[in-house]
């Protein structure tokens, strides 16, 4: 096998690291926020690893990192990064706006249930309100994810 070959083999062995780098660090996050909860309330609520909503934002520290490795692996001119990095920017934008509104809604309404409803248990399901983040959730998850991608090129693809 020569020196070109190996070269191609180890690139198709590493085409699909962005995506397992992006679905670690989100991983990562979540379990720490269910663990943050426990150490909170001390009670398992296991709900809290799958959750969305609170500080930091796991889809933004996924997205982050998937647009950095993309952009490490395959150059920061590229196409492929210009679409993950358009990608990223909706879903942080989408976690900051558009689902921090609606839990806020959420919020309104369940108060709005608690006091015209004489049951309101029996007669309607609570909604849930932690859905999207701070501005500053979603900038702490952006910046974990950017760190996480940028150690693991570090630590995994040495100069």
């Amino acid at each position: 096998m020569g020196r070109r070959d190996a070269a191609l083999k180890e690139e198709k062995e590493d085409v699909t690291e962005p995506f397992w780098i992006a679905l670690s660090i989100g991983g990562i996050v979540q379990a720490y926020k269910g663990f943050a909860a426990f150490l909170v309330t001390r009670r398992w609520n296991l709900r809290r690893f799958v959750e969305t909503g609170g500080m930091p934002s796991s889809h933004s520290a996924s997205v982050a990192a998937l647009s950095t490795s993309v952009g490490l692996w395959h150059g920061f001119g590229t196409a492929l990064f210009a679409v993950t990095l358009y990608f990223s920017c909706i879903v942080m934008y989408d976690a900051a706006g558009l689902r921090r509104a609606a839990g806020r809604q959420a919020m309104v309404l369940n108060r709005l249930i608690e006091r015209h409803f004489q049951d309101p248990e029996k007669e309607t399901q609570k909604l849930m309100e932690l859905l999207g983040h701070t501005p500053f959730e979603v900038l702490i998850g952006a910046a974990l994810g950017v760190s996480y991608a940028l150690l693991w090129y570090r630590v995994h693809h040495p100069l």
